[in-house]
């Protein structure tokens, strides 16, 4: 895979990612949406909806990692590190297109976020803080907890894809994209399929402390977009936080591959 197709296939689908995830996450938080308070589980499936159609979409440029915690990990496993900037780059461009993406398809949700006249301080029509849209946001504020929420929800992500993916050991994963030659799960991509539903299972089991960034250019990427677009009442970035979702899932990528590498 050249520089290119890998930068180019990254940006496409992180931004296809983002603009799922952002997007059920604006459809379920803002005003005059038909999905407004659909609840954590459409977020999760959302979600997993975004890994599913980037992966497959970014599968055949660069191997759709979307992720800079599971390119190192995989880096961590393979040993090969040469390409790891090409593709943070394009996961980061493509993240910060994909939120402003998600924010043109709510457009008028987001400039509907002011209050009505008429309406009644502490209501539910009053403007709504919009940056959990975008980013991640911790129900309780302490770093050390959420830190470790972070690694350990990473490493639950990334072993488990090694292990599908893996295939220079003796255990054969079982591929991300179309293997020439492979027959039934093996050609099937269906890998892709099984890390998205696992991506689902994490955010409902383990993403209720953090919001599960599981994900540094998720998180920082839609973080900086929500910092320069004009949305009304948007309310804070949270830029104290912004580094927990960031070196938390880093920190798990690299635990991940180094224990994929020690078991397997």
């Amino acid at each position: 895979m050249s520089n290119v197709d890998i930068f180019f296939g990254e940006m496409i689908g992180t931004a296809i990612l983002i603009l799922f995830g952002a997007g059920v996450c604006a459809a379920v938080t803002l005003r005059f949406s038909k999905a407004l308070a659909a609840g954590w589980v459409v977020i999760a499936f959302g979600w997993g909806f975004g890994v599913l159609a980037g992966a497959y979409t970014a599968a055949p440029l660069s191997g759709g990692h979307l992720n800079p915690a599971v390119t190192f990990g995989i880096a961590i496993d393979t040993g090969v590190w040469d390409k790891v900037w090409v593709y943070v780059l394009g996961q980061m461009a493509g993240a910060m297109i994909g939120a402003v993406l998600a924010y043109l398809v709510y457009f008028a949700q987001f400039q509907a976020n002011v209050r009505q006249t008429g309406t009644t301080e502490g209501t539910l029509d009053e403007p709504v803080p919009t940056l959990g849209i975008f980013s991640t946001i911790p129900e309780i504020r302490n770093p050390v907890a959420n830190l470790v929420t972070e690694i350990l929800a990473t490493i639950a992500l990334v072993l488990p894809l090694l292990a599908l993916v893996g295939n220079n050991r003796h255990v054969e994963g079982i591929g991300i994209g179309l293997v020439p030659g492979a027959e039934g799960i093996y050609g099937s991509g269906i890998a892709i399929l099984l890390v998205a539903l696992l991506v689902v299972g994490i955010g409902l089991s383990l993403g209720g402390p953090t919001g599960y960034a599981i994900n540094p250019a998720r998180d920082l990427g839609p973080r900086i977009i929500h910092s320069l677009l004009p949305i009304p009442n948007k309310g804070t970035s949270d830029w104290g936080y912004s580094w927990i979702p960031v070196v938390g899932p880093l920190i798990g990528g690299v635990l991940g591959g180094l224990i994929y590498n020690a078991a397997f």
